[in-house]
């Protein structure tokens, strides 16, 4: 499991292929500064070599243009995957300035944000995936409150009560541990990541 950390957010992010593929099809990345934290989560479709090309090419283009909004982002990733076998892709970026993170995702990617209050924020998806064609987004801001929790997942995620995430007593790695415990479902490629912004 990876372990993400600056002053204003903590993640860890766990990943693992379908059984007897040398591939995973999911793939993400984590950035932050003092300004903003980035993360992209992208599932190639299918699975194996192909499915594993399609979803790096999108997180090799996230990365190389993380100063540019999430709207961009997408477009970008969607161009990147003409000619390729398409992914789901979810891309979410925190201001900490701001307090608002903005989301989009295209395909059955899921991600949740629960508050300290015991509010979630669940962001609709646009069905489908991207393919290099030309795509509508909903990309959507929200504010957030400090301690907020968020979990972003590929659709091999085994979900558990969602209790747990605004239980203030649990810290984010034994959530995530406990996450990864319940990932029994080796039947697809599955990727989490789950994190608290801190301030």
């Amino acid at each position: 499991m990876m372990h993400f950390q600056n002053e204003c957010i903590e993640a860890y992010a766990f990943q693992r292929a379908k059984e007897g593929k040398a591939f995973c099809g999911d793939s993400f990345y984590m950035t932050a500064n003092n300004d903003c934290f980035l993360c992209v989560l992208s599932d190639g479709l299918g699975s194996g070599e192909y499915a594993y090309e399609s979803s790096q090419a999108v997180i090799s283009i996230v990365k190389s243009n993380p100063e540019e909004d999430v709207e961009t982002l997408m477009n970008f990733s969607n161009k990147v995957l003409l000619n390729k076998r398409g992914a789901a892709t979810a891309i979410f970026k925190a201001d900490f300035r701001k307090k608002t993170f903005e989301y989009s995702c295209v395909g059955n990617i899921r991600f949740y944000l629960y508050t300290p209050s015991g509010k979630m924020v669940y962001p609709m998806p646009v069905s489908g995936y991207l393919s290099g064609r030309p795509q509508k987004f909903r990309t959507q801001k929200f504010p957030y409150d400090p301690q907020s929790n968020f979990l972003v997942h590929s659709d091999g995620f085994v979900r558990e009560d969602s209790k747990q995430f605004i239980n203030n007593s649990q810290t984010i790695s034994v959530i995530a541990n406990r996450l990864k415990l319940n990932q029994i479902n080796k039947n697809d490629d599955v990727t989490f990541i789950v994190g608290s912004l801190l301030k």
